[in-house]
């Protein structure tokens, strides 16, 4: 049996759990990092990732032939020094890093980062308590997850060095960054979906934050679909998991 995707918007409360993946016939699969396969710590260099996670994304994207990408924010070094070399299709930095699966080099999808706009949002985590800077090949970001106060002060901050210099300001889970033009992860869908293995198939996105909202806006476009993962809120997505440990679940029953 196949069940068909309606990409049609639906209220968030009317938000259902994914079919197996076995049922969507003609997919790829597309994986967000943070919050998704992993869950989000109290600093980015803290994340726990099981031991089994990476045997099973490497299990996974073979029993799909290959149609299967992370999509993270993280850059692609930091998610091969936690995941290992694993040889799957990733996508780093909001989609500013590109690498198919199978490839040692990315691809650049974006312009890079302009040093005085890294200069700056590091300076301004630096002096205050509680505030976690993290540089990026095409973006930078700050988490205020130890000093929530300072959230909306970050904010407004970024949105003027964005102005400045003409970049993206993206507010996620307690986490402000900046990025180049072209750096979001819709661009990094886009680009996977023009290249075999993943041509012609139906896309399934899965992600918990608002920077993942691009990449489940991109999955639509092509007749596919995102998963939320995590509390209920407005979003693109057609279906939900309620947390990370309900994406690993999900995923041991699709393989």
């Amino acid at each position: 049996m196949t069940i068909a995707i309606d990409s049609s918007p639906a209220a968030p409360a009317a938000l259902s759990t994914p079919p197996p993946l076995r049922e969507l016939a003609g997919l790829s699969l597309f994986l967000d990092f943070d919050g998704t396969l992993v869950e989000i710590a109290e600093r980015p260099d803290l994340v726990v990732v099981a031991p089994e996670l990476p045997e099973a994304l490497a299990l996974l994207a073979d029993r799909l032939d290959g149609r299967l990408a992370v999509v993270s924010g993280r850059s692609l070094a930091m998610l091969d020094h936690l995941l290992g070399p694993l040889g799957i299709a990733m996508a780093g930095s909001h989609g500013g890093e590109f690498r198919p699966a199978g490839a040692v080099a990315a691809m650049a999808l974006a312009a890079p980062f302009p040093d005085a706009a890294n200069t700056a949002m590091k300076a301004f985590a630096q002096d205050k308590p509680g505030l976690v800077f993290e540089a990026k090949p095409f973006s930078a970001a700050v988490h205020y997850r130890g000093n929530p106060a300072l959230g909306a002060t970050l904010w407004l901050f970024a949105q003027d060095i964005a102005a400045r210099f003409g970049l993206k300001a993206k507010h996620g889970k307690m986490v402000v960054e900046l990025a180049t033009p072209g750096s979001d992860k819709g661009n990094a869908l886009d680009r996977f979906m023009a290249l075999p293995p993943f041509v012609g198939t139906r896309p399934i996105f899965v992600g918990d934050d608002v920077t993942d909202e691009d990449g489940f806006a991109a999955v639509g476009a092509f007749g596919g679909a995102g998963v939320l993962v995590g509390a209920m809120r407005e979003t693109r997505a057609i279906w939900r998991l309620e947390s990370v440990a309900a994406v690993h679940r999900w995923l041991e029953d699709s393989a």
